[in-house]
């Protein structure tokens, strides 16, 4: 008799009794693989379990993970949970000020720290918290608490995990995930078993047929990869989490994944990379190069046979060398967190490396709706899961019910009452419509919406989605509260940039220079100019200011899932968008 998934750590005895492997969770640290069997992985969170109940850990606890990706950051989530105790994920680059609130917020004892500067960080705000708390690092530092002594206490530790997984049900809390969004304090979104069950069930219309091995680089601190962590347990899929983002060439070419979740800013920078090699090209190879992208950009799920021959060549020509690119095994690409642009999506389609595009947020566990290979529609992010409604309300946001939505905000029932109404419905603040009955289209947030001087609404999303698809635009934000006219601050992307001036013959000096260069100014005002031509004349950027820096979550101006905190932004440049108004005074809009 089979387990039933009732809360996520049925997942371990699932996958012992469906699909036991030999590799089941991997991590690369420091350029070498560990790799955790399946019987290893259970064995040793068990063994972390029983540990932490000599601490004291039980129902109800509050043990915080602050790592990067890696395997001990499952185990010590699966240990934690399966003793009924709340997993608080922190991001690894939280500043101090937000690492002191969270811990006090949701009293939190025992910090599991990856390494030492992380470990620096939490001691220097653990003197000032108004109670004690406890660090174990995974990383093992001299004189410091190590997480392997507490897996060392559990192997002699004689205690019935089985009473602690029984007193667990689907309703009980299993994190805390605080998200502080583009504003304020930030706030703990409570998140039962079984809505992230739910979730990850429902969502496995994704992973089709014959999936068997995974890259992760996306933090696991985030909803969308830890979430998607247990549907690739669910389904069998083995996990290999990359070293860092600047490894992941490397470590696809090892791994050759079926499989990759990822942001659509990874997916841009790998088609600008194929392309500065296809404008490259000379004679026929070019000429081939530009025929299969031409195809590409029309591809479609209903095209004729002729098409199709004429794809075929193109994939044998052009496209393999794309999907060997990405280690040659691709069988499905799943994208969220951001808007993807349907050309760049058409296009990996075509090249035989299908993106799915999902939509939701932490307060939905996060899957509100996907598209898969059964129903996909380009430019949309899919129709609902099943089990969950979404619905349009009058002033265009998107409204959610259904087993994914939180059961509310920890210890801020007013927060909760403000975005979950009598009826269950949980509003997003997304603004979208549905397309053909069915298919959910985003379209902007409803706090960035802004009005300009002449009384005009601008939804700045959609514009800086399009003005992104230059290959010398990395950062863009569109801005115009109250103000004549749209503006933007810009950050070129300046390796491409350094590129064109190459090709130019315009000597390249240093980033802040090149920034005021007229040649490289009248750039970007024709690039502005030419990929906004299809907007409105009001949405229409008509000045902006190149930034010679890039926004940083360190730098305070994104959240960890690199959104814009658009007031932090506005107040850091306030001095540059007066100027950009003052030099257009005598603009007629």
């Amino acid at each position: 008799m089979s387990t039933t998934i009732s809360r996520v750590f049925d997942l371990l005895k699932y996958n012992l009794e469906q699909f036991p492997k030999t590799e089941f969770i991997s991590g690369k640290v420091n350029g070498e693989w560990k790799k955790y069997s399946t019987q290893e992985f259970c064995e040793v969170t068990d063994q972390l379990s029983k540990g932490l109940t000599t601490l004291g850990i039980g129902k109800g606890s509050r043990i915080a993970v602050m790592s990067h990706n890696r395997p001990e950051w499952n185990i010590c989530d699966y240990a934690i949970m399966q003793l009924g105790a709340y997993q608080i994920p922190l991001y690894p680059t939280l500043g101090e000020h937000d690492i002191k609130f969270i811990i006090e917020n949701a009293e939190i004892t025992i910090v599991f720290v990856s390494d030492e500067a992380i470990y620096n960080k939490v001691k220097t705000v653990a003197k000032d918290l108004n109670h004690p708390i406890k660090i174990y690092t995974l990383n093992k530092i001299e004189g410091v608490d190590y997480w392997e002594d507490l897996v060392n206490v559990g192997k002699t530790t004689d205690v019935d995990l089985e009473t602690y997984r029984n007193a667990v049900t689907g309703e009980d809390i299993l994190t805390l995930i605080y998200t502080s969004g583009t504003t304020g304090t930030p706030k703990g979104v409570m998140l039962t078993h079984h809505n992230l069950v739910e979730n990850f069930e429902k969502s496995s219309v994704l992973i089709p047929p014959g999936l068997e091995k995974a890259l992760s680089f996306l933090p696991l601190s985030h909803i969308f990869e830890r979430m998607i962590s247990y549907l690739y347990a669910y389904t069998g899929v083995a996990v290999y989490y990359a070293e860092s983002t600047d490894t992941i060439v490397a470590d696809i070419q090892y791994v050759k994944p079926n499989a990759f979740s990822t942001v659509p800013r990874l997916l841009e920078k790998v088609y600008d990379k194929i392309m500065e090699k296809g404008k490259d090209l000379t004679g026929i190879k070019r000429g081939i190069f530009f025929w299969s992208l031409a195809l590409a950009e029309k591809f479609d799920h209903n095209k004729g046979w002729w098409y199709n021959f004429k794809l075929g060549i193109a994939r044998k020509l052009v496209f393999k060398k794309w999907q060997e690119a990405l280690g040659g095994n691709i069988i499905v690409i799943v994208s969220g967190g951001a808007a993807l642009n349907p050309r760049l999506n058409r296009i990996f389609w075509a090249a035989g490396m299908p993106i799915f595009e999902g939509y939701g947020l932490t307060e939905t566990s996060p899957v509100i709706t996907v598209n898969h290979f059964d129903a996909t529609m380009f430019g949309t992010v899919g129709s609902v899961i099943e089990g969950v409604e979404i619905k349009i309300a009058q002033d265009g946001e998107i409204l959610v019910r259904g087993h994914n939505v939180m059961k509310g905000y920890y210890l801020r029932e007013d927060l909760t009452a403000e975005c979950i109404d009598q009826e269950g419905w949980f509003h997003t603040g997304d603004i979208g419509e549905i397309l053909e009955g069915k298919f959910l289209k985003i379209t902007d947030r409803k706090k960035e919406i802004f009005k300009t001087a002449g009384g005009k609404y601008v939804a700045p999303q959609m514009l800086e989605n399009r003005y992104k698809e230059s290959p010398l635009i990395e950062q863009i934000m569109v801005l115009g509260e109250n103000r004549k006219f749209p503006a933007a601050l810009i950050v070129p992307t300046f390796a491409a940039l350094k590129t064109w001036c190459q090709k130019k013959g315009i000597p390249y000096t240093t980033n802040e220079e090149m920034i005021t260069n007229a040649q490289v100014l009248d750039k970007y005002t024709r690039i502005i100019a030419q990929l906004g031509a299809e907007f409105g004349k009001w949405e229409q950027v008509k000045r902006f200011a190149l930034l010679a820096k890039e926004f940083s979550i360190d730098g305070g101006e994104l959240t960890p899932k690199l959104s814009f905190k658009r007031k932090v932004v506005l107040e850091k440049n306030a001095a540059t968008i007066d100027q950009i108004y003052k030099d257009a005074e005598n603009y007629k809009a």
